[in-house]
């Protein structure tokens, strides 16, 4: 008889912290500076926005690595739901993932990678001119048709087996970080008139820039609690831009050693980044005076910089670098989101076909599916939206993962744990709270980016019990 096909453990620590690198580091971290400044003002500012972020996302790395040692199985967060609370919540935090905050995400990188294309072929460009047809109000160019055609040869590739978009993985992630690291260099080093000090002596004196007045750049000094609101509203950006951590969790089941690699990934890989987009924030400072920041054309700060750097060809070097950066990203986001669907069909809450594997060890039905959805999301023009407004329910099911760590220690302090929680109770306890705190801010002051979230959640609870009807009368 053959044998079943199965996953194969070929991932090192290194492929790892890799994929925590890559799928983290997008297009997020050459644009949503600009908007963080509109909303802050002030240098200080800026780079405490980026710390708080970096450090609840270090927070909840390191906490992950107690569940990722106890289910050292493919699914991640997902399964850690469903161990800590019940198969309903999973589910909605699952059905989430597939609607939007997977596949929205990977239609973003790809459209951001075919937008920077368009500094190399101008016909990418988002424009009238490139104007391919329209349904209602629905466009379409052709900078979305190379969208889909990056995520249709990423999902290919990753359909012949996992060696394969490991060594994708490999190339592009250290290219991105050797090429970032360049460029901060660059920063200090190559600009003769540096914006450093001027720009610090804006301090923490926090300002909000106030939309539709006659003079560009007129700001209103902020504080209390209207700081608060500023930075939850800026944060909307780096959040965004230090998500995805998390899907080196989704294939534990093809880690080696995934007790002790799992969770020392996660925390390598996040501290990396988030040093990195510090730098990053610094080397803007240093480049450009904080208007050109706030008010970088198309929100380009990188772009803007490059320039400032390189003279007029910095553009093409920032396009290439983003363009490496997001192929090597969508990979990651690609290859790991996969393995969630297969967990969920495994419980009877998913397309079955979702839960098979092909000859070469992976869910070759659920790449399929999901690069459908991304697809479809890439046509629609709407992921921006989507994830503006699934940013906050992200948080949540990171506050509810979290919380589930005090909940299983209750529930099964009996069961082997390789690696606990570094700095609990306290730590896993300072992420709960941060995370609670930004929602709650982004609840009171954004609204616009909380409900329609809470609703694409919502749609989840009839979904899951006609699947379990459906199950329940398939069984009888």
């Amino acid at each position: 008889m053959d044998q079943k096909p199965e996953f194969h453990r070929s991932l090192t620590l290194l492929d790892g912290t890799l994929l925590v690198i890559g799928s983290m580091i997008g297009s997020g971290i050459f644009i949503v500076s600009a908007d963080i400044v509109r909303n802050v003002g002030s240098a200080g500012w800026l780079i405490a926005v980026w710390l708080i972020t970096g450090v609840m996302t270090i927070t909840a790395a390191v906490s992950y690595g107690e569940l990722s040692g106890m289910y050292p199985q493919a699914g991640g967060q997902y399964v850690y739901l469903k161990e800590a609370y019940n198969k309903l919540i999973a589910f909605l935090y699952g059905w989430s993932f597939f609607a939007v905050i997977q596949t929205a995400t990977i239609a973003a990188v790809a459209t951001a990678f075919a937008k920077f294309a368009g500094y190399f072929f101008p016909i990418l460009n988002i424009s009238d001119d490139n104007l391919i047809g329209h349904i209602g109000s629905v466009k379409f160019y052709p900078a979305q048709i190379v969208a889909i055609a990056v995520i249709f040869l990423l999902t290919y590739i990753n359909s012949r087996g996992v060696k394969e978009g490991k060594w994708i993985q490999f190339v592009f992630t250290l290219s991105k970080l050797v090429a970032l690291l360049g460029l901060v260099a660059f920063g200090f080093f190559l600009v003769s008139n540096s914006s450093f000090h001027a720009n610090w002596t804006t301090g923490f004196q926090a300002q909000k820039f106030i939309e539709n007045l006659p003079n560009e750049g007129l700001w209103s000094n902020i504080s209390g609690t209207a700081l608060a609101g500023a930075i939850a509203a800026a944060m909307v950006g780096s959040v965004f831009s230090s998500d995805a951590w998390n899907n080196v969790t989704f294939v534990a089941g093809e880690i080696k050693n995934p007790q002790r690699n799992i969770g020392l990934s996660l925390f390598l890989g996040t501290l990396v980044v988030t040093l990195l987009y510090i730098a990053t924030n610094l080397m803007y400072l240093n480049v450009l005076p904080l208007h050109d920041i706030a008010f970088a054309e198309q929100d380009r700060v990188a772009v803007a910089a490059a320039n400032q750097i390189l003279g007029n060809n910095g553009k093409f070097a920032i396009a290439a670098l983003i363009m490496i950066s997001t192929f090597g990203c969508n990979n990651g986001l690609i290859l790991a989101g996969a393995r969630v669907y297969y967990t969920m069909s495994k419980d009877g809450v998913f397309f079955k076909k979702a839960g098979t594997l092909n000859k070469a060890g992976v869910p070759q039905w659920a790449l399929w599916a999901q690069f459908v959805v991304a697809s479809i999301l890439c046509l629609s023009g709407r992921y921006g939206d989507l994830l503006d407004m699934i940013s906050f329910v992200v948080v949540i099911f990171y506050v509810l993962t979290i919380a589930g760590i005090f909940i299983l220690r209750k529930r099964k302090p009996e069961q082997v744990r390789p690696y606990k929680a570094f700095g609990y109770p306290f730590l896993p306890l300072l992420y709960i709270l941060m995370g609670i705190g930004f929602c709650a801010l982004l609840l009171w002051f954004k609204p616009e980016f909380t409900w329609p979230g809470f609703v694409i959640v919502l749609i989840g609870i009839p979904l899951y019990y006609f699947i379990q009807k459906r199950s329940e009368t398939e069984h009888q």
